[in-house]
């Protein structure tokens, strides 16, 4: 496993924009699928995000596509979520996570076996 630490939640207003980073430590960063997901108030986790390790394949959430972009730096352990023109229903903790799949991409939550804290995102309309 890796550990995971999420940065760049906070408070924006609708139609605004935020970057979060997700920074892996702990053992090499090779071969790792990373994906974000989400949990608003009352509601389960949700998908948003995925990437795969050489960041050729992305995966997205019919609710953030064209808004959201997943990239990562491979040489920084670092991955991102853009998140563009945000919505009052992107309210939510969102979370990295991460798990090795040699190339694959994961998309759902029982297929990562490591995981951040979670950092939080308000958008007020």
């Amino acid at each position: 496993q890796v550990q995971l630490v999420e940065s760049g939640g906070g408070l924006v207003q609708a139609g605004g924009s935020l970057r979060l980073s997700c920074a892996a430590s702990g053992r090499t960063f090779s071969n790792y699928c990373m994906a974000w997901f989400r949990q608003a108030p009352g509601k389960e986790r949700e998908f948003v995000a995925a990437i795969t390790w050489s960041g050729g394949r992305t995966y997205y959430a019919g609710s953030v596509k064209g808004r959201f972009t997943i990239s990562r730096d491979n040489a920084k352990n670092t991955v991102y979520l853009q998140m563009n023109s945000l919505k009052p229903e992107d309210t939510a903790v969102y979370y990295c996570a991460a798990e090795r799949t040699y190339g694959k991409l994961a998309v759902e939550q029982r297929d990562f076996g490591s995981w951040g804290q979670g950092t939080q995102v308000t958008v007020s309309s």
